[in-house]
């Protein structure tokens, strides 16, 4: 397992256009590096001496950088009430966070980015009658889109307020139905529930920069502080079914269940469930049965627990050759889990299939260290994101298959020579770098195609232009 970031010393953003080996990205400075020489394949091909990648600025739909100082293993996008479903820029998001300071008091971030600017791009450029100025003709229009979009405030307006975290915050998360309510997994070995709701009400208000919140750091104290654990852990999920019911797993292969009493107090469960025999990883609540939940774990199984059939495994899987990172339950295809592993491969599991053995229906051996963290999009069924050790952020598409013959008739169409790259998987839809050291990633489930990730030298803000969903046709904006 690679989790701790633990890093005494503040995180520093890299310049990613002259840092070697940093691809598909970019600081959220206005200074965009020009398009590399040549076309790279990440995960196939090998930098020589000298050689840089640069970010190619038209693979983004939007692009941004931030940090709050010391660097944060994990995080959640809080929901808001600015609308469901919104497609049109400038955006505005709302987030929690913990920082990983060993030598420094640690503290939880509950941060608004305002003014996210970008643009939405056609999947299939237009092209002009004339042949020999397409080049011309794209090239002038992206300048007058740059100069529309460059209009007003060129930079996101970024607002924190910050609460002292005993310990290092392994991990975070707020609740779905009551976002304002977040639960943090500290070092210490305590687990503690946080009402955000006047820090939240605060940066709503506000549209402006509050400097004076960057470095203050408010003492709160906690709604509860869970002591039975007997270690640290990293796995807790919130139902999205029951509003407050909550799991907790630590490093000592146990897993607690907390059950809501009202909104400020909880009953946890002292007697854990127990199944498996080394570190408890990560949950998932499954999205469609309020009782039944998933872990994954050290001992390289997920498990199935359903909490009406007491303390053992409904269910327990091989799953992997090493330690299983992360787990992720689609919430779109309640039967697909996918699965991360301390190998770099990931795997897609039909629940369905658990009974006749073999459920894995997809294998992917891309990543080339340890995955970090995986997703199933909120918006697409067939799309998940993945995150690894080796500072690659993925996104793919199961749906997808290499067709021939379409290539074929592409390349007829375009009279170009088109090489598809046949060392990479067709389901892979694109490839973000620039960051180091990735820890976690999430989708932002009210605006379609947007990702934030957190490395240890910040986060990153990107919708690529790639990824287009199939929004309701009355999704207000």
């Amino acid at each position: 397992m690679v989790r701790s970031l633990k890093n005494p010393k503040k995180a520093k953003r890299k310049n990613k256009g002259s840092k070697k080996g940093d691809g598909s990205s970019s600081s959220a400075s206005n200074a965009i590096p020009s398009m590399p020489a040549k076309v790279w394949q990440p995960g196939v091909d090998s930098l020589e001496e000298g050689e840089e990648l640069q970010c190619d600025p038209s693979a983004y739909n939007s692009l941004h950088a931030f940090h709050i100082g010391w660097p944060c293993l994990s995080f959640d996008i809080v929901r808001d009430s600015l609308g469901l479903v919104r497609t049109e820029f400038p955006h505005t998001i709302y987030a929690v966070t913990g920082t990983q300071a060993n030598n420094a008091p640690n503290s939880i971030g509950i941060f608004k980015i305002s003014n996210i600017s970008g643009k939405r791009r056609e999947l299939v450029p237009t092209k002009s009658n004339n042949t020999d100025t397409d080049m011309d003709s794209e090239s002038s229009d992206s300048d007058e889109d740059d100069e529309v979009e460059n209009e007003g405030p060129k930079a996101p307006v970024f607002q924190v307020r910050k609460v002292f975290h005993e310990g290092c915050v392994n991990r975070i998360r707020a609740m779905t139905q009551k976002p304002h309510i977040c639960a943090s997994w500290g070092d210490t070995g305590h687990v503690q529930i946080w009402d955000f709701s006047s820090h939240l009400n605060a940066l709503a208000a506000s549209e402006s920069n509050v400097s004076k919140d960057a470095t203050t750091v408010s003492n709160q104290t906690p709604l509860v502080k869970f002591t039975g654990h007997k270690d640290e852990g990293y796995a807790i999920d919130w139902s999205s079914l029951v509003p407050g019911r909550l799991v907790s797993g630590d490093c000592k292969n146990c897993i607690h269940l907390w059950e809501p009493a009202s909104d400020s107090t909880w009953n946890v469960d002292n007697k854990p469930f127990v199944g498996h025999t080394g570190s408890v990883e990560d949950l998932q609540w499954s999205p469609t049965e309020p009782f039944v939940f998933a872990s994954s774990s050290v001992d390289k199984t997920i498990a199935i627990w359903d909490t009406r059939l007491g303390k053992s495994p409904a269910a327990s899987i091989k799953a992997h050759d090493t330690d299983v990172n992360v787990i992720s339950w689609n919430r779109l295809a309640s039967c697909m889990l996918a699965s991360g592993s301390d190998d770099g491969t990931f795997s897609i599991r039909d629940l369905r299939l658990l009974k006749e053995g073999d459920s894995v229906v997809a294998h992917f051996e891309y990543h080339k260290q340890p995955i970090t963290s995986i997703e199933w999009s909120p918006h697409e069924a067939s799309t998940l994101a993945v995150s690894s050790a080796d500072n690659q952020l993925t996104i793919w598409d199961l749906s997808l298959e290499r067709d021939e013959e379409e290539e074929a008739e592409f390349k007829a169409k375009t009279q170009e020579e088109v090489h598809a790259p046949t060392d990479l998987p067709p389901q892979l839809l694109f490839v973000h770098q620039g960051q180091k050291d990735l820890k976690e990633l999430h989708w932002h489930t009210q605006i379609p195609g947007m990702l934030i990730s957190t490395a240890a030298d910040g986060f990153n803000i990107l919708m690529p232009s790639n990824i287009e969903s199939n929004l309701p046709a009355n999704a207000a904006a």
